[in-house]
């Protein structure tokens, strides 16, 4: 059925209808997480200082072992005009370091290529700089499940005549808590 046009040669909306719409979401796709987006942002700038794979900075260590990651850092991967392998991998190296890294250059380009899956890097440059050590949260140490853990001498009298284990249990973990707030 056809709407009759209106004074202005349109046809009537139909009403609409009355109580709350239902939720749709907003135009745009779904939500993604922001680890998803956080690789196209930083390969972008990698790639725009010379990176080809970002990963190579984030996985320096795991390439190349903690013992050359902590004197070295990649800083740019240089091809050939038009081609993506045979390339120079620049690394910066902290002082006397660099004639360790000129001895095991070679092991270092077979593990880069081992990264890449292909010969992507064929020589090594060093250039001279200061190594900033990657930011490490610190470790908490846990001192042990609190079963481990001595009573104190006058909390700990009482609950050995205890014949039922879980109530002793329960009243050791009681103990333990009173104990730790003092």
């Amino acid at each position: 059925m056809v709407e009759p046009p209106t004074s202005s040669g349109r046809p009537k909306k139909p009403p609409r209808p009355k109580g709350p719409r239902p939720y749709s979401r907003p135009r745009g796709g779904e939500a993604k997480a922001i680890s998803d987006l956080m690789p196209e942002v930083g390969r972008a700038a990698f790639r725009r200082f010379g990176f080809v794979q970002s990963s190579v900075v984030t996985r320096w260590p795991e390439i190349v072992g903690d013992r050359y990651a902590e004197v070295s850092a990649p800083q740019a991967i240089r091809f050939p005009s038009g081609q993506r392998s045979g390339g120079t991998l620049e690394l910066t190296v902290s002082g006397a370091h660099a004639t360790l890294m000129q001895h095991v250059a070679p092991e270092i380009i077979e593990r880069v290529n081992r990264f890449f899956g292909y010969a992507a890097v064929d020589k090594l440059k060093f250039i001279h700089g200061i190594i900033q050590p990657p930011k490490q949260t610190p470790v908490k140490r846990d001192a042990g499940p609190p079963s481990l853990k001595p009573l104190p001498m006058e909390l700990g009298e009482g609950l050995r005549d205890i014949a039922d284990p879980e109530l002793a249990a329960v009243l050791e973990s009681l103990a333990r808590q009173m104990a730790d707030k003092d």
